[in-house]
Formats: structure tokens, sequence, C-alpha cells
């Protein structure tokens, strides 16, 4: 985040509704669900709460594809069932979805080592090129399974691979589509690639659902490595949404993964520049954003903080959480370190050290790396803090602290809190990569962004990633309706 007023990425109607923050939450007491069947803890875009080992299914075929340069190695094979499963997939659902269009498969494939190949596609040669790809001219599409895939499969696990096969696939069927998606040469580039991820989270919905042949995904540890493997191949903070080579923020690229899994490909195929435009959250820094987006947590911006907080939640009329440091733990009742609410005397008391080390910025190469990242950026310190606050105003209108949605209504809450950081002339507001921040902490087992009072969160990052976003885009008001 960044200190001071000026221009912000401002969201008018949704700061409206934070500002009169939570007032529906005295509503909901003590219930354990929301009003939505398909949304809460106990559901994962209406579907079960699911735990088993995610991958390809014992027994799988063998896929019957013409691969060139394939070496046969788990990677290729991984790869190979992809396609095969992609495209089984499309063959359902491209005629029932798009008028009875029928699908046709891809006329090649290629595999290659980035690290010494040197084939040529009609887009380019593969040598050193670490990716894969769609080739529109040849209707072709490649992976790096020297390089690529077995990073991903090595960090991610196996079904991280499906994700980026889906992914590229999903470019393939947007030139099967034609106008049916809207695509054209002037088509932006982020457009292309959200449609692209929501085709894949289309078909990751499909095999959730136990339709596919080849792989099973779990809705609990098996999407939750989807959603990293998402987080990672994200742009870089300070990109702009008009970058010729702008693929999207983790915000945005699981915004979009999200809204094909959860409706469809028709959903897919209406995004455009319009509608992609008026939500994305990638942006280059603000001129006077010295710190690239990040600050120093000390005690200074901990006050920015709480005055923050007590703006964007001030109509909920309830006595404001004070904030203390003092180690991150109650003296009675359950502490949840780095910071913890303690309801016996309503104070959010925290580990400033700690809390200074999550603040550090990415260190993307690392990352890249596969080594130690370093710290996750500021805005995950401030929404561990930003959480436990919120538990406070939950606590003053009545809500249930412990039930099994209070985790994710707590997220919601610290969404809506960015959205309303976002109106211009605040003493903080967001900066470019920050919500990504946010994602990044979501993500991590130990995460406090969707914790309850005692630190128990939901199994789906899936579902937690979903709250932030509900929160963010829609205000205050879907988090108590959807997250009772």
């Amino acid at each position: 985040m960044i200190q001071g007023g000026g221009w912000g990425f401002r969201r008018p109607a949704l700061i409206a509704v934070v500002t009169v923050a939570v007032l529906g939450l005295s509503a909901c007491g003590g219930s354990s669900s929301g009003s939505s069947a398909d949304t809460g803890a106990g559901s994962v875009a209406g579907l079960p709460v699911t735990h088993f080992e995610s991958g390809l299914k014992s027994g799988a075929p063998t896929p019957d594809l013409d691969v060139k340069n394939a070496d046969g190695g788990e990677d290729d094979k991984l790869a190979t069932a992809a396609i095969a499963d992609v495209q089984a997939y499309w063959t359902d659902q491209l005629p029932a979805n798009f008028g009875g269009q029928p699908f046709k498969p891809v006329k090649s494939l290629l595999s290659y080592d980035a690290k010494r190949d040197t084939q040529k596609t009609e887009c380019g040669s593969v040598k050193g090129l670490v990716n894969a790809f769609y080739c529109p001219p040849d209707d072709s599409v490649a992976w790096d399974r020297g390089v690529l895939l077995p990073s991903l499969r090595e960090r991610f696990g196996p079904m991280s691979v499906v994700t980026v096969l889906a992914h590229e696939f999903g470019h393939a069927i947007q030139y099967r589509l034609g106008e049916k998606a809207g695509v054209t040469k002037a088509t932006p580039t982020v457009v292309k690639e959200q449609q692209a991820d929501c085709f894949a989270g289309g078909y990751f919905r499909w095999v959730a659902e136990d339709k596919s042949k080849f792989y099973q995904v779990s809705t609990a540890e098996g999407l939750n490595q989807v959603m990293a493997a998402m987080f990672f191949i994200r742009d870089s903070a300070g990109t702009s949404g008009s970058d010729q080579q702008a693929h999207g923020t983790a915000f945005d690229r699981t915004f979009a993964f999200q809204t094909g899994f959860t409706k469809g490909p028709k959903e897919c195929a209406a995004m455009n520049a319009e509608n992609v435009k008026a939500r994305l959250t990638e942006r280059p820094f603000d001129k006077k954003d010295t710190g690239k987006g990040d600050e120093k947590f000390n005690g200074q911006l901990l006050a920015l903080l709480k005055k923050s907080l007590d703006e964007a939640f001030k109509g909920a009329g309830v006595a404001a959480p004070e904030i203390v440091e003092g180690g991150g733990s109650c003296s009675n009742g359950k502490s949840t370190p780095p910071a913890s609410y303690c309801p016996d005397n309503n104070t959010v008391n925290i580990d400033m050290a700690k809390l200074n080390q999550i603040a550090q910025p990415v260190d993307r190469k690392a990352e890249q790396k596969g080594q130690t990242r370093g710290g996750m950026g500021d805005f995950a310190a401030f929404a561990e803090v930003a959480s436990r606050y919120a538990l406070g105003i939950q606590k003053g209108v009545g809500a249930s602290l412990d039930n099994p949605n209070a985790g994710l209504r707590t997220s919601c809450l610290v969404g809506a809190w960015a959205a309303a950081s976002n109106k211009q002339g605040q003493v903080l507001r967001l900066s470019a990569g920050d919500l990504d921040e946010a994602i990044a902490d979501l993500l991590m087992p130990e995460s406090l962004v969707s914790a309850d009072v005692n630190g128990n969160r939901p199994a789906s990052g899936f579902d937690r990633v979903e709250s932030l976003r509900k929160g963010y885009l829609e205000g205050s008001s879907v988090c108590s309706t959807q997250y009772g």
C-alpha cells in the first residue's frame, strides 16, 4: 500500500456500500451457513469439499495422440493426457454451449526441451522458450518439457501441468469459436488471456465432477495446487493491463478461472474488452509510489492502518477494536499470532516484528527459482491485521466468530475494506500488486486472512480467494448474505 491521497483505482459504488459497513451482519447472529447453497465453508461452488490425491487416475487409458518429439517421460505423459482430456471436454461442451458447433481437435502437438531443442513452428523457434503455447497459424499446441513443466510439477503437483495445458487449449477454442467469442486481431491480449483462464476453469469443474477418464482433482488440496499455480504465473506487479504481453494479475487470473469453474464456458466467451476492463486490477505503479507498492511495517504505518479501518467500518455503529503491540497473543482465550483478536477486551494484539517479516517485498526472481521468497509484501501483513480487526466489528454486531463460515466472512470483509481504501484521498490506498499479496497470504496454510477467531480456516483455497474477491468487487453486504 502507499500513503496519502491522490489518485486511486476507484469503485465509488462499492465504497458507498463499505462506508455503511456490515450493518447486515447483525441479522446473521450465529447462523452456520450463508443464504446461497453454492457458497460457504461446506461447499466449493456447489460441490462438496473433498480430500484425496489429485492427478492421473489409476488405470487411466493411454492417449491415442501423436506428439512430435515426445520423450515418454512423466511430464509428456501428463501433458498428453491433459490434451486428450481437454479435447474430450470440448467435444461435449462446444456443441452443448454454442449452438451445436462441432469440435475439431488441434492439428499438431509438439513437446520440446527449451534447454537444447530448436524446432520451429509457424509462431517461431522454441529455442530457449520456457513456455507452453497455442500457435494459431498451424493450429498447434506446444510445451516445454525440459524446464517449465517439471518446475511446475515439482512445486505445485501434477495438476499444475494440466492447468497450463488447459489454458493454452482455451486459446484454440477462441479461434474455433471466432465471433462467438468476440476475439479479433484487435482484441487486447489480457482479454484473450482472461477467456483462456476461464475456459480452463470450466474444464476443471468437469474434472471435479468426476467426468474425466484421465484425471481427478479434489476441491480442497487439489484445487489449492491449481490456484497456487495460477498465482505463480501472474504478471509482475506494475504491469499495465494495456501491455501487449499482459496476462493478468493473480487477482484477475483467479477471477477468470473461478468464473469458468462456477458459471461455465458461455460466461467465458462473453468476456470482452468492456467488461474485463471494468474489473481489471492490473495497472502500473503510480508516479508517487516510490516504494513500488511496499512500505515498512512500523508504528507510524500501523496508526494509518487503524485510521483506515476505523473509517471503513464506522457505519457498523459499534466500538472499534484497538490495535496493541503485545507479542500477538491474548492473555485470555485463543491466540493466533502474529495477530490475535481478543474478545474479552476488544483488542487486536500484534507481533510487530513478525508482521514486518511478512511485509517484506516479494523476491520474484527467487520465487521463480523455487527459492525462499522473503516476505509476501506489506498488504499481506495489513490484511492479517485487518482480518482480526474485522472479527471485532463482527462481534460488535452479534455475528458468530467461530462458526464454519466465520473465516470466509472475515476475508470477505477484508476485501470490502481493500475496496474502500481505493477511494481518492484515503490515508492508505492500494498499490499495484497489493491484491496479489493478499491472495499469496490466503493460499498459505497458516494464513489468518480467512481464519476465524480460533485460527481455523476453510480447507479450500478456492473458497478463501473467492470470499476476498467477493468483498472487493461486491462490497460488504455480500459478506453477510453469503457467509452468514
